[in-house]
């Protein structure tokens, strides 16, 4: 019986894993994507052909990239990351340049691959309707 289940589980994971609406990336050690789904080509743009194999580089702005590589290569060499559980809040890029928001949680993975797996969503319009109701309330309160 187990033999039965685990080719099931198997096609289960898969399935999900490609496609999930939320972008799942994995990337090796050296920030090489591997993995690149559905959810990913939805969001940034690009087909998984054209990501996989890339430097993450295509999707972080460049203006954070040296503090988005310095926190991957400590979690790399400590095994430590708070965004386990904690939502991390970025801005990133789509295909055609597009400044996006955002939010996503990772997963360490140690034996036999090496890497990080992230679990991302498009907080773009979320973020947007935000900072406008922020804008509306600080027009509201009394100047002081």
């Amino acid at each position: 019986m187990p033999n039965q289940i685990a080719p099931m589980a198997q096609w289960v994971y898969q399935n999900i894993v490609q496609d999930s609406p939320v972008a799942i990336i994995y990337a090796d050690d050296a920030g090489v994507v591997r993995l690149w789904n559905r959810g990913a080509e939805e969001i940034f743009g690009w087909r998984q052909d054209e990501a996989l194999g890339q430097s993450m580089d295509f999707i972080i702005p460049e203006k954070y990239r040296s503090r988005h590589w310095e926190g991957y290569f400590q979690t790399m060499k400590t095994g430590v990351t708070k965004y386990g559980r904690t939502l991390l809040a970025v801005p990133a890029m789509t295909k055609d340049g597009t400044k996006i928001s955002i939010e996503f949680n990772v997963l360490l993975l140690r034996s036999p691959a090496v890497g990080i797996a992230a679990f991302l969503m498009d907080v773009t319009a979320r973020r947007q309707k935000d900072i406008e109701l922020r804008k509306r309330l600080a027009r509201l309160e009394p100047k002081t």
